[in-house]
């Protein structure tokens, strides 16, 4: 229950109220329960608060200004009635989170993310946010229910993190459109799962042998040519696996041998190519009337076929553990074995900056170690002639 303050909320007092650096909320001395939350900006939003039966509920009334003081607190006194007595604190305008699921997708979501951003997210609600809470008012949701969520999903654990993301995405929004008082996020105390950073990176036998296995899946005809390519193309790029598949013909330029992504991750970047990553890309047929350059079949995405071959590829080639992202990580190993610095591989990668590609600097650390090694036992030739002798060289 929040603390009822010194002052009784008025137009006049309200007016008067500034805050600096954060925002803060004031209630009123006479209606507990009953405050606004005034924001260094000088927005001020009317708030309820109280406990019934159902526990806690949370109301915005709207905005200073759009809405009077002496209504906000009518309003107010008539919630927090109906939420002592257990009922809806306003049963023909409840928010509930399918509603806000709704307006997160149509209005940010679509505006603000990339299309796969999209797709991920929408199957995130549906699958996880919106049995659990769809039916449920946006102020009803406490902690305690996410809290609820993330636990049933604990076998799988970086989804239940997503799901988690996703709605509290929502809540943050909600806030912003004034939809919510602030500091209404139930997901606020949940904690993310533990995950261990995967790095796995291939050998150069490794790479042999996924080699040998699109050869011959290329000779007896068990997968496309054209989705055999993309493949190649992601392990010799370093490109991510969206970025090869969603590649337009637009963005290929095979006389300065160079790609350009123009919706990459991180923003437009170009890709230089290199002459077995020309030769695959030169074998790769034009479909008349189609601007991409691996297109699905009947216009449809590329993705679940590509995802089937690999995994028959990397199984013929004994390396079931390894992803399609592991290739990406396995190119910038390379790029560090061959002596390239972080800043070179941050480029080659994409990132947007250093930091990212810091998740390497172990690996670079042992390049300077056998580098080190190599460079001091060279010259300590010169300097141990004895040592050399000893060793019958």
């Amino acid at each position: 229950m929040p603390k009822r303050s010194r002052i009784k909320l008025t137009k006049r007092t309200v007016d008067a109220l500034e805050v600096e650096g954060k925002d803060a909320a004031f209630w009123d001395r006479e209606l507990a329960g009953f405050g606004v939350r005034v924001y260094p900006t000088g927005r001020k939003v009317y708030v309820v608060q109280s406990r019934g039966p159902g526990g806690p509920k949370r109301k915005a009334l709207g905005r200073h200004g759009e809405i009077s003081c002496d209504d906000a607190r009518k309003l107010a006194a008539a919630l927090i009635d109906r939420i002592k007595r257990g009922e809806n604190p306003a049963p023909d305008a409840e928010l509930t989170v399918a509603d806000l699921a709704e307006r997160f997708m149509r209005v940010h979501v679509s505006a603000h993310c990339k299309p796969l951003t999209a797709v991920s997210y929408g199957s995130t609600l549906e699958k996880h946010v919106l049995p659990s809470f769809g039916e449920m008012g946006v102020g009803e949701v406490m902690g305690g229910d996410v809290m609820a969520m993330h636990h049933r999903m604990r076998e799988t654990p970086k989804a239940a993190d997503i799901a988690v993301d996703v709605l509290s995405r929502m809540y943050v929004l909600a806030e912003a459109w004034d939809l919510i008082p602030p500091g209404s996020n139930p997901c606020s105390a949940v904690r993310r799962y533990r995950r261990r950073p995967r790095e796995r990176f291939l050998t150069p036998e490794e790479f042999r042998r996924l080699g040998r296995a699109l050869r011959e899946a290329e000779a007896e005809g068990s997968a496309r040519p054209s989705t055999i390519a993309a493949l190649r193309l992601v392990m010799l790029t370093g490109c991510r696996k969206c970025e090869i598949l969603e590649l337009r013909w637009d963005d290929v330029d095979l006389t300065t041998g160079e790609l350009r992504l123009r919706d990459a991750k991180s923003g437009p970047r170009m890709v230089h190519l290199t002459a077995p990553a020309l030769v695959v890309l030169g074998q790769v047929p034009r479909t008349p009337g189609e601007a991409r350059v691996f297109p699905g079949r009947e216009g449809r995405s590329h993705k679940p076929y590509f995802d089937l071959v690999w995994r028959r590829v990397r199984e013929r080639a004994g390396l079931e553990d390894v992803r399609v992202h592991d290739l990406r990580h396995s190119y910038a190993s390379r790029a560090l074995a061959l002596g390239e610095g972080l800043p070179t591989i941050a480029k080659l990668l994409g990132h947007a900056g250093i930091s990212t590609t810091a998740r390497y600097a172990h690996l670079m650390r042992e390049a300077e170690k056998t580098a080190a090694a190599r460079v001091g036992e060279s010259i300590g030739v010169h300097l141990e002639p004895r040592a050399t002798e000893a060793r019958g060289e």
